[in-house]
């Protein structure tokens, strides 16, 4: 196990009616600024629940956030912020709301043009406090100090990691997530999924927690998520769905152990391209990648191929190939597609993305160091 520092400053707030308790997290005084979606928190009911719980908090509200969050619109919402001197942001909705308020509450502040701390990686000096009331489970973004922003203008999804965007506080009722759409709560599921493979599924560290954690956290999803599709008003279900979400991405099972993110890099790029759903991209890329990956990735893979799927007998290369298979399979039974193809997607930019990669300086990229561009042609090409 490597060295490693883990500080994770999140106070979480979990379970039913816990709305109720925000009033008593905001500093008084605060002028805040609650930022939400696109308004569905207004059908559900949890903009309600939020607005009693602030009742006598000075606030003003700012819509329209997008999934796969831009940064044209949120620079919209940093004018609005700097004009009312917000000084405490709440986040209300899903993983893209979190993550677009993480980099309002940095922009606010910044002198210069904030995409700078993105795309020039240029560090954060301050940040507006920020907390949040988490309605879809999956990115993790309630519990990380990281945010993925997009910029339309040039079709680029980048992400930014910062310890002063940590939410000083989130609330996880897993029954504000009741009235998602299916597909929500697959991509969920599948964002969640992906997380933990990408920490996991690496080279051996010996790091024995590390991995039974992981582990167990992929087991919670492909236990626990079909049955909030199948029932979504099962409270148990969804409660270990939410906090199976927010373990898989707070930095505990990270700690002391290589990562990856290539599977993340490269569907950002789809997504940036084409609008799909950042979910919908891991699961496409994913197969092909572990494929592509086998030997590097070969005494994890073979280890996830007993421990998660509890695949027994045969040889080694028979055991990496049915754990890829039972992994597409456990996509696909979600309702998600695994080929571009089934989208209707071209291969257009498959050139384009491997340019941007090295333009970046990002090859070759993986927990090993290995993936270069010949690889991500073949890994494209399987994702077909």
């Amino acid at each position: 196990m490597n060295n490693f520092i883990f500080q994770n400053p999140v106070k979480i707030i979990f379970g039913r009616g816990q709305t109720a308790q925000i009033s008593a997290e905001i500093p008084k005084g605060a002028r805040l600024m609650i930022t939400c979606g696109g308004g569905s928190i207004r059908k559900n009911g949890v903009y309600d629940e939020v607005t009693a719980a602030l009742k006598g908090v000075d606030y003003i509200e700012f819509w329209g956030i997008e999934p796969n969050p831009s940064y044209e619109t949120l620079m919209k919402a940093v004018e609005v912020a700097r004009g009312e001197r917000v000084d405490f942001l709440l986040a209300v909705g899903g993983g893209s709301v979190v993550d677009g308020t993480k980099f309002i509450s940095v922009a606010i502040p910044f002198e210069g043009d904030p995409w700078d701390m993105i795309k020039r990686k240029i560090k954060p000096t301050a940040a507006v406090p920020l907390g949040c009331v988490l309605t879809l489970p999956a990115t993790g973004s309630e519990m990380n100090g990281g945010a993925v922003i997009t910029r339309r203008k040039t079709k680029e999804k980048l992400a930014l990691h910062s310890p002063l965007i940590f939410p000083r506080f989130s609330v996880l009722d897993p029954q504000h997530t009741y009235s998602l759409p299916p597909k929500q709560v697959a991509n969920g599921i599948a964002d969640a999924f992906i997380h933990v493979t990408e920490q996991y599924l690496t080279f051996p560290a010996q790091a024995a927690i590390q991995d039974r954690f992981a582990e167990s956290i992929l087991c919670a999803l492909i236990e626990e998520g079909p049955k909030t599709l199948a029932n979504p008003t099962d409270y148990d279900s969804r409660a270990n769905l939410v906090w199976s979400a927010t373990m898989a991405l707070n930095g505990l099972i990270g700690c002391g152990v290589p990562q990856d993110w290539a599977t993340h890099m490269i569907g950002h790029e789809m997504t940036a391209f084409f609008g799909l759903d950042h979910g919908q991209t891991l699961v496409i890329v994913l197969p092909g990648l572990l494929w592509v990956q086998r030997d590097s990735k070969r005494q994890k893979l073979i280890q996830y191929a007993k421990r998660v799927w509890n695949i027994d007998g045969g040889d080694e290369d028979a055991l990496i190939k049915q754990a890829i298979d039972k992994t597409r399979t456990f996509f696909e039974s979600l309702g998600l597609s695994t080929h571009l193809s089934e989208l209707g997607v071209t291969e257009d930019i498959f050139e384009t993305a491997i340019t941007r990669f090295q333009s970046r300086n990002m090859l070759p990229m993986g927990d090993s160091k290995d993936l270069d561009a010949d690889k991500i042609r073949e890994i494209l090409r399987l994702a077909r």
